[in-house]
């Protein structure tokens, strides 16, 4: 007996009447002219993606996965940073797991996306197969940002109470840059979102234990873009409805869409220039706490000792949203830290820094955070969700803090934007701070400064496979001297 859907044929003949998608396809198929401020902007964006994959690269997870993929293809065709060489799907993965495994990837706060750790290593794998250069690149990440920001902000909010958007919305733009630099057509676009759509996923499971999936996520995001457009290259066919059809992602991942945020003045606004840059190792939800009490901290002159004695209690508010993922009370490994908002507030008030130190596995036990003083601390916090600043996500990731003193004095901080974000920006100057700071501790001076000087050139660059071999040559060759 004959499957339902079987009698019907899918048609790809009317691409462009079909709507949200085929717009989008048509659009990243035959893009205009970049605006050069826009591609300053994803320099920026690559820029703060490879501090973050370089220096999560050494990781154990990392490592974990650059072990598998050297299995899943010989070809040798894209760098994997720290490892040698894989397939370009392979690199892909790879990559994109070390870039996210810090929490100090890029986020997009109106459609909850770290963008980089899944598009920028999907257009660099197959930048680096194809022989392109710098110019290429930076046109695809555009694209790539451009396809995965605007599908996010058409699911959502709702779409993140279940899923990690990182994992499944980025799918598409890691589609759409690999895509583009394939020069696929508006018909072959589409297929390439159809089957990346079909293959997004990511839930927000892991959290209930700690589980690494979350860095799966976007390295999965990264490879299965790449599959798809290496896929549509060769005629395979996707879903021509995979966002609004009737068991397509809209409706199979939301409570409410928004399609038209997808071709909203298409051409005209660049998400990539919305794109936001964390400055703390920890769950962008967080972060506007954590500036406003650092903000206390600076203007009172606070210190640890000053605190453990004076401070009665810490109120937070933030947003419902966020507070699902940030909820954590009482960690007990380092990666529940970095989601609890109660930890790095304490830590951020503690020792003014919520840094890679602040989420050592020396600092956790079985019991809890092992330091008796901010584990004490961490006991007046009285975190809360307030629904007027729920009504105001995804726009804006309002905290509103107050510190109450032992003497029933209070003092008040706010925020509805974290440093890093369009609203709150960080200067290029301050993101290769962090870039040094992420990379030399780990890989060198030499490692550090080629990698900025590439960044910085890209234009210059004829082939990113030559450039990327030369600089995973210099890391491999740290490695070795420092084992």
């Amino acid at each position: 007996m004959a499957h339902p859907e079987a009698d019907v044929a899918p048609d790809h003949s009317s691409h462009a009447s079909l709507g949200a998608g085929a717009m989008l396809a048509t659009f990243l198929a035959d893009p205009p002219a970049i605006p050069e401020a826009v591609i300053e902007d994803a320099r920026r964006s690559i820029l703060d993606g490879l501090g973050s994959l370089l220096a999560g690269s050494l990781e154990p997870q990392a490592q974990m996965i650059q072990q598998v993929v050297r299995g899943l293809g010989q070809s040798g065709d894209a760098t994997v940073f720290s490892a040698g060489a894989s397939s370009a799907a392979g690199a892909a993965l790879a990559n994109g797991v070390a870039t996210h495994i810090l929490e100090l990837d890029d986020i997009h706060k109106g459609s909850t996306i770290h963008a980089a750790a899944p598009v920028i290593p999907a257009a660099l794998a197959v930048a680096e197969r194809e022989h392109l250069g710098g110019p290429a690149f930076l046109r695809a990440v555009v694209l790539g940002y451009e396809a995965a920001l605007r599908i996010g902000e058409a699911v959502n909010p709702s779409h993140y109470r279940h899923w990690h958007p990182t994992g499944t919305v980025a799918t598409f733009g890691a589609a759409a840059a690999a895509g583009h630099l394939l020069t696929l057509g508006a018909s072959q676009m589409l297929d390439a979102l159809g089957s990346a759509g079909t293959q997004a996923a990511g839930l927000w499971e892991f959290n209930a234990s700690g589980a690494m999936s979350k860095t799966l996520h976007p390295g999965k995001a990264a490879m299965n873009g790449v599959l798809s457009a290496d896929l549509a290259r060769l005629g395979f066919t996707g879903a021509a409805t995979i966002l609004e059809g009737p068991r397509g992602f809209f409706a199979a991942t939301t409570a409410h869409s928004e399609p038209g945020r997808v071709t909203d003045r298409l051409g005209e606004i660049w998400k990539v220039s919305e794109n936001g840059y964390k400055l703390y190792s920890c769950c962008g939800h967080t972060h506007t706490a954590i500036d406003a009490v650092l903000g206390l901290r600076s203007e009172h002159g606070w210190t640890a000792e000053w605190l453990l004695e004076h401070l009665r209690e810490v109120r937070l508010l933030t947003y419902a949203p966020g507070w699902e993922i940030v909820s954590e009370r009482w960690p007990v490994t380092p990666y529940q830290a970095k989601f609890s908002l109660s930890y790095v507030v304490s830590v951020a008030l503690l020792e003014g820094a919520v840094g890679l130190t602040q989420f050592g596995a020396e600092r956790f036990g079985p019991d809890g955070v092992r330091d008796a003083g901010l584990a004490s601390l961490l006991k007046r916090v009285r975190p809360a969700v307030s629904e007027d600043l729920t009504t105001m996500y995804p726009a804006a990731w309002p905290a509103r803090v107050e510190i109450e003193l032992q003497d029933g004095q209070v003092l008040r901080a706010s925020g509805d934007f974290p440093r890093g974000n369009q609203e709150n920006p960080v200067s290029t100057a301050a993101l290769e701070d962090k870039f040094r700071g992420l990379v030399e501790p780990r890989l060198g001076r030499a490692v550090t400064e080629v990698a900025l000087d590439l960044v910085r050139h890209l234009e210059r660059v004829a082939d990113l496979s030559v450039a990327c071999t030369e600089l995973n040559t210099l890391i491999l060759r740290h490695l070795g001297e420092q084992a």
